[in-house]
């Protein structure tokens, strides 16, 4: 039988420990509110759990155990698990099993394991660790995350998932407050139209815009970005690159000093010593310029700063350079404005104009002010400049003047006709005159109202100047060379045969009028025709005079 004395000496017992256990809780707790050692409001405060268990041990402090359902909160962070560990003297706790972080309700951060220091307020998280602020998922093994500063770093592999797109790299720190994340070692990210390699990578979760501060390599279809500088919005489909970019497409190449391009609108801009190179090496054409404004929806470009246009071929390039120079699709031209049969026109051929041309030459040219041409075989200049690859003629306006070998060409309009990238004819109409010279002060001259030119490799072989009368002046040599006299005459046609690039022979045709003036009786001076200029010193001698213009 139980004494009463006995009964009431245990129930003050179980009193006094009770009232001890509530003292060292309460005591801890109130450390967050005034205590020394820790910061207020820093200490980690106990919300629930289906077991709690108390320690107080001199050697190890004071620990609470949580298990089942627990849950703890330190400010406005909120950590939930499995299980928990709380060492309240070093503001220490460790979580098992389904951990989960809610930073203030915008970062959501989940793992099998957590390590969080109260005082720095710093996570450290392993197994299957998630990190998501409703933008975007970041998926790694490890992550270390600052709570306050709302940082997070990992440096064992991770990847992020925003939307579509996958970015993946070796380490990555994650910035909450602005969204960025900063990817480092081998860094790839892709997308439904991009797929980018580099070594070093800023991407912001809010806007999708990638900036890049090392070597960069993007994949988009056919074309292939290279840069160390520079950021690409994926969202609105637009770049912008410095330090000499690089593309690489399946047609060409094309590098400057920076670029920009909106892929959306398909408009680009390529400023400072831009170069693009097609890769077809015969047939295709190369432009260089300080500025090249470009859009691949219509595959048109607007050159400016001293752009020079080659017209590749085997063996004789052809440098063409202008104030300005605009190239687009010769069908799309002719939706908006009648391109004339020139080729029809004087009997060529079949203009090729007439049937769609294929993709290699459905392309034309215009360049505008201070055209220049130049070629082994032919150079000329002129104010404007229409150049159509589907027919192979230049058509040169405004006073244009043309050389080949020794003769000089001008006139009002001039078409210069290709065949296989070289001369082959030429067509000279309104105040046509062609000019060679023969010696000091003497000058051969045929002028008409046209001029039709042909010629044989290259070289000028035949010239048939129409007029109203025609004109020539000609001066006749023996077989050693010498001067035997000057003619001048004129009739409907006059037919000028060449060899090697000189005149061998005149025929004259209907209503001939001529008068033969020895050398030295004749007046040279009076001899030259109505609109008589020498233009020697404005012929471009070499492709340089192209290039260094």
């Amino acid at each position: 039988m139980i004494q009463p004395n006995s009964i009431n000496m245990r129930f003050i017992r179980w009193i006094v420990v009770t009232l001890i256990l509530l003292f060292f809780v309460q005591n801890s707790f109130a450390q967050r509110r005034g205590g020394d050692t820790v910061l207020p409001g820093k200490l980690i405060e106990f919300i629930q759990s289906d077991r709690y268990i108390f320690q107080d041990k001199d050697t190890i402090g004071k620990f609470i155990s949580l298990a089942g359902h627990a849950r703890v909160r330190q400010e406005k962070t909120l950590i939930d698990a499995d299980s928990m560990s709380l060492n309240q003297k070093d503001n220490i706790l460790e979580a098992f099993g389904n951990v989960h972080i809610n930073d203030a309700d915008s970062v959501n951060t989940y793992s099998q394991y957590l390590k969080y220091l109260g005082k720095e307020k710093k996570a450290f998280l392993n197994k299957k660790v998630k990190l998501t602020d409703g933008k975007g998922v970041l998926t790694t093994d490890d992550l270390e995350y600052d709570t306050q500063l709302k940082i997070g770093k990992y440096f064992n592999g991770g990847k992020l998932v925003n939307g579509k797109t996958v970015l993946t790299s070796q380490e990555g720190y994650y910035y909450g407050d602005t969204r960025d994340v900063y990817f480092k070692q081998k860094v790839v990210l892709k997308d439904p139209e991009y797929k980018i390699y580099t070594d070093t990578l800023l991407y912001n979760l809010n806007t999708d815009i990638s900036t890049f501060v090392s070597p960069t390599t993007i994949y988009n279809g056919k074309r292939i970005i290279k840069t160390k500088d520079g950021y690409y919005d994926l969202k609105k489909k637009k770049g912008n690159f410095g330090k000499r970019p690089f593309i690489d497409d399946s047609t060409y190449t094309f590098t400057a000093d920076a670029m920009a391009f909106d892929d959306s609108t398909g408009l680009g801009e390529f400023e400072g010593n831009a170069v693009y190179k097609s890769k077809d090496s015969v047939g295709g054409y190369d432009i260089i310029a300080g500025n090249i404004k470009t859009n691949r929806k219509k595959d048109a470009f607007l050159a400016t700063q001293k752009p020079i246009l080659f017209i590749k071929q085997n063996g004789d390039t052809i440098y063409v350079s202008a104030d300005t120079l605009y190239s687009a699709r010769i069908t799309d031209l002719k939706k908006t404005r009648n391109v004339p049969s020139i080729r029809d026109s004087i009997g060529i051929s079949k203009d090729s104009l007439q049937a769609k041309p294929d993709s290699t030459k459905d392309r034309f040219f215009e360049a505008y002010y201070h055209v220049k041409i130049y070629s082994d075989s032919l150079q000329a200049l002129g104010d404007s400049l229409f150049y159509s690859l589907a027919d192979s003629t230049f058509r040169l306006l405004k006073n244009p003047v043309a050389w080949t070998q020794q003769n000089q060409i001008t006139g009002d309009t001039m078409y210069l006709y290709l065949q296989n990238k070289k001369p082959e004819r030429i067509y000279v109409f309104e105040n046509a005159l062609t000019i060679s010279k023969e010696g000091q002060g003497y000058y051969n001259q045929v002028k008409g109202n046209s001029i039709n030119g042909y010629f044989k490799g290259g070289k000028i072989n035949l010239l048939k100047t129409k007029g109203t009368p025609a004109e020539n002046v000609y001066y006749a040599v023996d077989d050693n060379k010498k001067f035997i006299g000057v003619n001048k005459s004129s009739s409907d046609a006059i037919y000028v045969y060449f060899d090697n690039g000189k005149a061998q022979k005149v025929v004259l045709l209907n209503n001939l009028e001529g008068t033969m003036y020895p050398m030295r009786q004749a007046d040279h001076q009076s001899l030259r025709v109505r609109n008589f200029k020498w233009l020697e010193d404005l012929r471009p001698k070499s492709k340089f005079d192209i290039l260094l213009n």
